[in-house]
């Protein structure tokens, strides 16, 4: 019994020793020589145009910020995110339902954008990370709001969900 104890205590003390030279350093986004990153247009397969230059603004505004780089031209940047807005659809999720003859009332809508996106490691010519299908939603109100408040936050949404995306690949 004793034997064990003293090997367990052993054991024990060679793991706290070992222990201190030991440290873990959570992955990280972008890799360490990635400093700056350039913004591209989104190719828009949709009938919303505006979309290109909306999804461009919110990612130059807020991308390089939330990943702790700057931006530059893809020229001299380290890394590149590009992609395409595959799909653009307003929906009424909320709605009251005709009765007694009346039409069915629309109280809220969602705007639903679908996009493909691909963060490129220029330096070392890989694939940092990329979605097939990232999907942001928006909702406004139909009677005292416009359609460009659920677009909008759709928008920002998709910005979390790159930066977000990301991250967690690291």
């Amino acid at each position: 019994m004793r034997r064990r104890v003293i090997g367990v205590i052993t054991v024990l003390a060679s793991m706290s020793l070992t222990g201190c030279n030991y440290s873990f350093r959570a992955g990280s986004f972008p890799p360490p020589h990635v400093k700056t990153i350039a913004v591209l247009p989104f190719e828009n397969d949709t009938n919303r145009f505006e979309l290109t230059g909306e999804l461009y603004d919110q990612l130059v505004r807020n991308l390089p910020r939330a990943l702790g780089i700057r931006t530059a031209g893809e020229d001299v940047a380290d890394a590149v995110v590009r992609g395409t807005i595959t799909s653009y659809d307003v929906r009424a999720p909320n709605y009251r339902a005709a009765a007694n003859g009346q039409p069915a009332e629309v109280l809220q809508r969602q705007v639903a954008i679908v996009i493909t996106v691909e963060i490129v490691d220029l330096v070392q010519n890989v694939i940092l990370w990329e979605s097939r299908s990232v999907t942001g939603q928006g909702e406004f109100i139909e009677a005292s709001e416009s359609e460009e408040i659920g677009r909008l936050e759709a928008i920002e949404l998709l910005v979390q969900k790159i930066v977000d995306g990301a991250q967690s690949n690291w």
